[in-house]
């Protein structure tokens, strides 16, 4: 470990303060990061104070009226850079992200490759900023639209994907000549470190002005509601739970600025009489046991139909005893499931399990912490499979642990009202082979999330797409399609080469 640490640059203490390539000494609390593998301190950071803000953001200002200057294509080469540095430290940031969240390793190497991936993504779009051209109503006038950098993009991330969702949004929004502040989460603090400290050899050696990426590791009680109220950042992507998402989201739009807001799931997926089962099965597993349930794409409720549920319940016993039996060290390879991020976690878990009991629900496997007698501290839990109703307030919710409700439905379109029929929105499946089914599944009077989809199920999106939801998900997107829109403001641009002055619908103005 210790030298994997030190091939990253992490140190027993390390600054928290960031500008791209040189560290600032930070001036607030120290903040040690713990694994929750074994609850062990893994290093310290010296925080941020709001004068380090201060000294970031100004630099960040002097940054962006350089860098938005600098073509796009440009631009688009020093990301590619970023994702060769990223491929060449793939392996020790993978098991950094591992020690300090606790997936297990291989999710922790598909971390990283989604960072790789969304770089090539960011280099091709470096291209294709494209606007329209449109025929004016008026002789000789010619129109069109273009998109300009938007200025600094403030990012909130979480501890779930630490530095994937750092890398969606600052490669993307790199190239679209914007900078980028980025705060991560106080318990993934260390994963942010390496990566910028991966990535700042390549900005200096490209010349790229101290201030394009910027990192500030700070405790909310220093940069909370007054980082998101900040007119000089006009945008700001933020990944957390849907209550922290309407009250930031609130101050953002009370100074009329731009959000992309990536909350909560509560993700379904149907499995219709047609279904494969095999394929349906090793997708429901992986969607609500990969990442211990803390991702917001678990597969949180399954939908079956009364004809193959009892079929799938049984294969789902079957499935979950032969994954209770590697739960643990998530960087022991034959590990599927790790810890939870936190003892709070844990009991949300349990609180949990204990509620949808006295809601009526029955517990057909699991839903115990795990092990706990043995540990001074229990970060670790047994996957739950639990028979519910979805209008049962805790299946309402979403608890960020692998909890799966397991629900039976009569026809498609109950099937769809009960996929929809939840406060979030982000992501949802059906595995079926008819083809009705599939496709009113994918049309207007289907799933209402912003991820549907076919004989796969709700986790593992691609950075091709926009990934984002609705409802109390938020409604942002980001990462691919034309995601890169929200990073940028859009301009329509008239240009009059005749020798008169036409106006509008033929308005006729004299004096």
């Amino acid at each position: 470990m210790k030298e994997i640490l030190k091939r990253l640059g992490i140190e027993e203490m390390n600054s928290g303060v960031c500008t791209g390539s040189a560290w600032l000494q930070g001036n607030g609390k120290e903040n040690v990061s713990v694994s929750p593998i074994n609850n062990k301190p893994i290093a310290s950071v010296q925080t941020a104070s709001l004068d380090d803000y201060e000294t970031v953001i100004q630099k960040a200002q002097e940054a962006f009226k350089v860098w938005r200057e600098i073509p796009a294509p440009k631009r688009g080469e020093v990301v590619r850079l970023i994702g060769n540095k990223l491929r060449e430290h793939k392996e020790d940031l993978g098991y950094l992200v591992t020690l300090e969240m606790g997936k297990i390793y291989e999710e922790g190497l598909g971390e990283v490759q989604e960072m790789i991936d969304i770089c090539d993504f960011a280099v091709g779009q470096s291209r294709l900023l494209n606007g329209y051209t449109m025929h004016s109503e008026r002789k000789q006038h010619r129109m069109y639209d273009q998109y300009q950098p938007l200025g600094i993009v403030g990012l909130i991330t979480s501890f779930n994907f630490p530095v994937a969702v750092w890398a969606w949004n600052a490669m993307v929004a790199a190239v679209c000549g914007d900078v980028v502040v980025w705060k991560p989460s106080s318990k993934t603090p260390l994963t942010a470190i390496a990566t910028q400290k991966i990535i700042a050899g390549v900005l200096k050696e490209n010349n790229v002005p101290e201030g394009v990426f910027n990192l500030i590791v700070a405790s909310s009680s220093v940069l909370g509601d007054n980082f998101v109220a900040d007119r000089r950042i006009p945008l700001f992507s933020i990944t957390g739970s849907t209550a922290v998402g309407k009250k930031l989201s609130g101050i953002i739009g009370a100074r009329l600025g731009r959000s992309i807001l990536e909350l909560g799931g509560n993700n379904a997926v149907i499995i219709a009489p047609s279904a494969n089962l095999e394929m349906a099965i090793k997708s429901v597993v992986f969607g609500a046991v990969g990442t211990a349930g803390q991702r917001c794409t678990s597969t949180r409720r399954i939908i079956v139909h009364e004809s193959v549920y009892d079929q799938v319940v049984e294969k789902l016993k079957i499935a979950y005893e032969s994954v209770s039996k590697k739960i643990g060290n998530p960087l022991n390879k034959e590990t599927l499931v790790g810890p939870l991020i936190s003892e709070g976690a844990v009991g949300d878990f349990l609180n949990a399990i204990k509620k949808v009991k006295e809601e009526g629900g029955k517990v057909l496997f699991g839903g115990t912490s795990y092990d706990c007698e043995n540990r001074s501290f229990c970060h670790y839990v047994v996957p739950a499979l639990v028979e519910a109703e979805n209008h049962y307030e805790i299946v309402q919710e979403e608890t960020f642990a692998p909890i799966l409700y397991i629900i039976k439905y009569k026809t498609i379109e109950e099937a769809i009202a009960l996929n929809n029929g939840v406060p979030q929105g982000l992501s949802s499946g059906i595995f079926t082979e008819n083809l009705r089914e599939a496709e009113l599944f994918l049309s207007e009077s289907g799933s209402d999330c912003g991820i549907a989809n076919v004989n796969i199920g709700t986790s593992g999106a691609e950075i091709g797409g926009a990934f984002g939801g609705e409802k109390d998900t938020g409604g942002g997107r980001e990462s691919g399609s034309d995601s890169w829109k929200s990073y940028m403001r859009r301009q329509t641009n008239t240009i009059n080469y005749s020798t008169d002055l036409p106006l509008a619908q033929g308005i006729q103005f004299g004096f």
